[in-house]
């Protein structure tokens, strides 16, 4: 079993250290760990372009402020494979202070669930959300149904023009 061991590691480690591109060292990571964060992507030419669109700008990648830093030990335990410092439901919460204090909390933000819709590592849109905010909610939101509601007639753009994704004093987290 330990040799089976150093085979292995030796064996990733060769592929890394052959100086792979970063997409093919992504996917060699991926195999092994759960949480890779994917490699940068480039910034868009419509970046530097003066007027560039709100979709335009959304697409510029950021680092999570630890991971940018290489503080993997901030969330990771390090004596552990691949482990966190504290339960998944309490690990934003070490360094992100929100106040549940409103009537109406979002659901994934009530159970802990902050990676339901935010990425821990990196993100190329807003606030490390896992995709585009303008269809972001319908992962989890049936969008016919939504669309059916009276009050959501022909409205267009965000969810989050008129509700707040973390909490509210107003029923269905109006702002």
């Amino acid at each position: 079993m330990k040799l089976w061991t150093v085979v292995a590691c030796a064996s990733v480690m060769a592929v890394l250290s052959a100086g792979c591109n970063p997409t093919t060292r992504y996917e060699v990571l991926s195999l092994f760990f759960d949480g890779v964060p994917p490699p940068k992507a480039t910034e868009p030419e419509a970046m530097q372009a003066p007027g560039a669109t709100v979709q335009e700008q959304q697409v510029r990648y950021r680092e999570h402020g630890p991971y940018a830093a290489h503080l993997c030990n901030a969330c990771h335990d390090p004596n552990a494979f691949n482990a966190l410092v504290l339960p998944r439901d309490q690990l934003c919460f070490q360094c992100h202070a929100l106040k549940l204090d409103k009537k109406y909390i979002h659901g994934p933000l009530a159970s802990g669930g902050c990676l339901a819709c935010h990425d821990p590592h990196s993100s190329q849109y807003p606030y490390f959300l896992v995709s585009a905010s303008d269809t972001f909610c319908f992962y989890c939101h049936d969008r016919k149904a939504v669309v059916a509601i009276g009050a959501h007639a022909g409205i267009q753009g965000q969810c989050t023009n008129c509700h707040n994704p973390h909490m509210s004093d107003k029923k269905y987290l109006l702002r």
